[in-house]
């Protein structure tokens, strides 16, 4: 196979501990103001009990470790560069709360030379181990403008 500039099974890891500030950026930048983000104490009558991140929050930190994959394992290039073609797959297993501390591993499935693309697993999991979100992306190398 001819090389490529990731090859199946490479990982990467980002952790992170989402903060009730973290919840009120994203849902201010994004307009998504439900009360399941911003609203305790109607939470705290809800299965839940407390209020829950955004899904597209966990989506947001896939794509960190999607560019932590390129920092840490892509040579830089003068002919391509490394662009999302998007999420496959997306799932939200369970509910990420204030404090939670997630890890989020990117692993590379597959590569398609010909097309210029990998695609990766995704899996989010809590500090309890628990999986809470999991999916699939696809990267693209498109070819730089002649210089």
């Amino acid at each position: 196979m001819a090389e490529f500039y990731v090859t199946p099974g490479q990982e990467v890891e980002f952790s992170k501990t989402v903060g009730e500030s973290d919840i009120y950026m994203f849902a201010g930048i994004t307009g998504d103001l439900a009360p399941n983000h911003v609203n305790e104490q109607m939470m705290s009558r809800s299965k839940y009990k407390h209020r829950i991140a955004h899904g597209a929050l966990m989506v947001g930190f896939m794509s960190t470790a999607s560019s932590k994959m390129i920092e840490v394992h892509v040579r830089p290039s003068e002919t391509e560069t490394a662009v999302s073609l998007g999420y496959d797959r997306i799932r939200f297993l369970g509910a990420v709360f204030i404090g939670d501390t997630v890890t989020v591993r990117y692993r590379i499935k597959e590569i398609d030379t010909v097309r210029r693309r990998s695609r990766a697993e995704i899996s989010v999991v809590n500090q309890h181990g628990d999986l809470v979100g999991a999916g699939e992306h696809i990267l693209k190398w498109v070819a730089n403008d002649a210089a």
